[in-house]
């Protein structure tokens, strides 16, 4: 079995993990890609799995290193939330014979294709796992962001910026902009603004077959796009900026004991009851 074995190596955390692991590895498979810098593209790799040590963070950078080539991904939580990332280090070597035996599910998410149209052409292209964020910067006001679904115009948000995310990046961004949850194996986006200038705005979740376009005409000085936190360009006047299904698909390993309703209760700390006291 080839792997690539990929982290954030800025971290000591992950660096002294990957050096203690690396052995262990080889000892059930060949590890033909290796780094730590999140920056080394994997897309040409010959590889049947990728290895992730980190938080989600590592796994949306290892989605970008991969590009149109997706692998499995056993992702290993060195982080503090992980919600892709939920397989203690402990277990990972069980994991990986698992995966071998063909004993483990594999779970594949929707990922998106972002492109910024500019006069005529496409002037930035990104694919992504989470989300896409139309988002202001100095000066800081109020903008508009007309939202278009398959060209045809549905509203005009007047807010701080504007998120389109998929199922997985449903519990990022988008969630502290006040949006739902979505189930990480739904094929759908949710458009969420961010602080609305309105009572009445809601989230809107609709079909991943759609297609997503977002248009600032009055774009600031620093209004950008940012694809899975990372700002992919600026935005100028008649910029259009494109979201919709990408062909590629992320691939998890499930590992047993870790359901998605488990994965939010306890990274979440999501409960349905009140605790009260002894005497009420």
């Amino acid at each position: 079995m080839r792997v690539i074995l990929l982290g954030f190596g800025s971290r000591p955390d992950v660096l002294e993990e990957a050096q203690r692991l690396r052995p262990l590895i080889e000892q059930h498979a060949e590890i033909v890609g290796f780094d730590l810098s999140g920056t080394e593209d994997m897309s040409a790799a010959d590889a049947d799995l990728a290895i992730v040590l980190g938080g989600d963070g590592s796994i949306l950078r290892a989605a970008h290193q991969m590009g149109h080539r997706q692998v499995p991904v056993i992702a290993v939580n060195l982080g503090k939330l992980g919600f892709l990332a939920d397989i203690s280090p402990a277990e990972l070597l069980d994991v990986l014979r698992d995966f071998h035996n063909g004993g483990l599910p594999v779970v594949e998410h929707l990922m998106f294709e972002c492109r910024v149209s500019r006069d005529g052409g496409t002037a930035f292209r990104q694919i992504g796992l989470n989300e896409v964020a139309v988002q202001q910067g100095q000066p800081f006001r109020i903008m508009d962001v007309d939202l278009y679904v398959d060209s045809e115009l549905v509203t005009t948000y007047s807010c701080d910026g504007l998120i389109v995310s998929t199922p997985v990046g449903s519990t990022g961004h988008g969630l502290s902009a006040g949006g739902p949850i979505l189930r990480k194996d739904l094929q759908a986006f949710v458009v969420s603004p961010i602080s609305p200038h309105t009572l009445t705005n809601r989230p809107v979740v609709d079909s991943a077959d759609r297609t997503y376009e977002m248009v600032v005409a009055d774009p600031g000085a620093e209004t950008c796009v940012v694809v899975d936190g990372r700002v992919l360009c600026s935005l100028r006047p008649g910029d259009r900026v494109q979201v919709r299904r990408a062909r590629e698909q992320f691939k998890l390993v499930a590992a047993p004991g870790h359901s998605y309703y488990r994965t939010l209760r306890e990274k979440l700390g999501w409960g349905g009851r009140l605790k009260l006291g002894d005497n009420q």
